[in-house]
C-alpha cells in the first residue's frame, strides 16, 4: 500500500497504519523531518489532497509532496487536543481556536481554485430525508434552501470542520487536516463545528445556547444566521446518518436542529 511513496520520497515508516473510510495513514519520517503520508482511498479524498496543496500551509498541514494518490504532508507533534479542551473546562476556547483557523482557511488566495462542488450539492439527501421523514428534515431543508438562494461571504470551505481535523502542529499553531472539496457561504464551516457528532456535549441546551454566542462573536457572524446554518447542517448530518443505517447518530444530530429551532423561535 505504501512502499510505492515510501521509495519516491525516501521515507521511512515511524508508526502505525491508520485507517479511515476515505484513506490510509502512515506517520513516516523524512530524514529528521516527521511527517504524515496519507493515500487516498476515494474520489473525495484525492480532491482533498489537492485543496491542502492548494491551501500552501497556510491555515492547513503544510504540504512537502503530491503524487497521483500519495500526499506528503506535515505530522501534528502537539499534545493539545481540542476535544480534551472542550471536555474539560476550556469549550469557550476550543471554540475560539477552531473559528481563528477556519477563518484563515477562508482568506483570499491568489492561486486558481482546485475542483470544487457547489454547496447546494451537497444537500440531496436532505431532499430524500425530508421527502420521506418531514418533521424537523422539512425544516432543515427549507432553511437550508433560503440560505442557498442567497449566500453571502462565498468562500473555499473545508466541509468537515469539527474539533479532530483542527490540530496541534505546536509552534505552527493550530491547523486544518481532512478537508472536502466545496464551495459556499462561510457560515456553513461554522455551523459544522457546533454540531459535530462525536462531541458528548453537542446536545446539551445550556452548552449550545453558549457556543452559539461565542462561535457567532468569534466568527464575525450574525446569531441569527448562524443559527439557520447550523438547523441545515444538523438535517443535512442527521439525512447522511441515516443513509448510513446510523439511527442514534442521526436522532443526535436531530436534537441539535431541534434546539437550533427553537432559538430562532424565541
Amino acid at each position: 500500500m505504501f512502499e510505492p511513496w515510501l521509495k519516491r520520497w525516501a521515507l521511512v515508516p515511524d508508526g502505525e497504519p491508520i485507517i479511515t473510510p476515505g484513506s490510509r495513514l502512515l506517520p513516516v519520517r523524512m530524514g529528521e523531518v516527521p511527517a504524515m503520508l496519507k493515500v487516498a482511498m476515494d474520489a473525495e479524498e484525492k480532491f482533498g489532497n489537492l485543496l491542502m496543496t492548494w491551501w500552501d500551509g497556510e491555515g492547513a498541514a503544510q504540504v512537502f509532496a503530491h503524487h497521483g494518490d500519495g500526499l506528503l504532508m506535515e505530522r501534528a507533534m502537539g499534545r493539545r487536543s481540542l476535544m480534551n479542551m472542550a471536555l474539560n473546562g476550556q469549550d469557550d476556547e476550543a471554540s475560539q481556536i477552531m473559528c481563528a483557523a477556519v477563518a484563515r482557511l477562508h482568506a483570499p488566495r491568489l492561486s486558481p481554485l482546485p475542483p470544487l462542488v457547489p454547496l447546494a450539492q451537497w444537500f440531496t439527501s436532505l431532499h430524500l430525508a425530508a421527502a420521506q421523514h418531514g418533521g424537523l428534515y422539512s425544516l432543515s431543508l427549507a432553511t437550508a434552501e433560503a440560505l442557498l438562494a442567497s449566500p453571502q461571504d462565498v468562500v473555499v470551505l473545508h466541509g468537515d470542520i469539527h474539533h479532530d481535523n483542527i490540530l496541534d502542529f505546536g509552534p505552527r499553531g493550530w491547523l486544518v487536516i481532512d478537508p472536502k472539496r466545496v464551495i459556499g457561504e462561510r457560515g456553513f464551516d461554522y455551523a459544522n463545528l457546533l454540531c459535530n457528532p462525536e462531541l458528548p456535549t453537542a446536545t446539551d441546551p445550556l452548552r449550545f445556547a453558549r457556543q452559539i454566542k461565542v462561535v457567532a462573536k468569534a466568527a464575525g457572524l450574525e446569531r441569527r444566521r448562524l443559527l439557520q446554518w447550523v438547523l441545515a447542517f444538523a438535517g443535512l448530518s442527521a439525512a447522511w446518518f441515516l443513509e448510513d443505517d446510523a439511527s442514534l447518530a442521526a436522532e443526535g444530530q436531530l436534537q441539535v436542529a431541534k434546539l437550533a429551532a427553537s432559538m430562532l423561535e424565541a
